[in-house]
């Protein structure tokens, strides 16, 4: 059985967002005084959302994060127009798996 990244990572974001989630719901705002939730035109969290985000799991035009979404985005999991991460999905992508993924499909 071959093992494949992509499998891990939905795995991994559903334990984030559980995680998340249950910090909310427990009334806790901030860890280790950064917001749980942070929106906003610039946004820094452990969930962060905004034009420029920072964050565990962040999206936002500019995105910086373990998991970083957006048009322009850097973090071990990157997705975005232009991403740069070690697993990185987009049309312009710089990583060890977008490099990964293009020698399979050239093979």
């Amino acid at each position: 059985m071959d093992f494949e990244w992509e499998d891990l990572t939905g795995i991994v974001v559903a334990g984030l967002l559980i995680g998340a989630l249950g910090l909310t719901l427990a009334g806790i705002e901030t860890v280790a005084g950064f917001d749980v939730l942070a929106a906003g035109e610039s946004a820094v969290g452990y969930l962060a959302a905004g034009n420029f985000s920072v964050g565990v799991l962040s999206t936002g035009i500019f995105s910086v994060g373990l998991f970083a979404a957006g048009i322009f985005s850097v973090g071990i999991f990157a997705i975005g127009i232009f991403s740069v991460g070690v697993f990185s999905f987009g049309i312009y992508a710089a990583g060890f798996y977008a490099v990964q993924r293009h020698i399979k499909a050239s093979r």
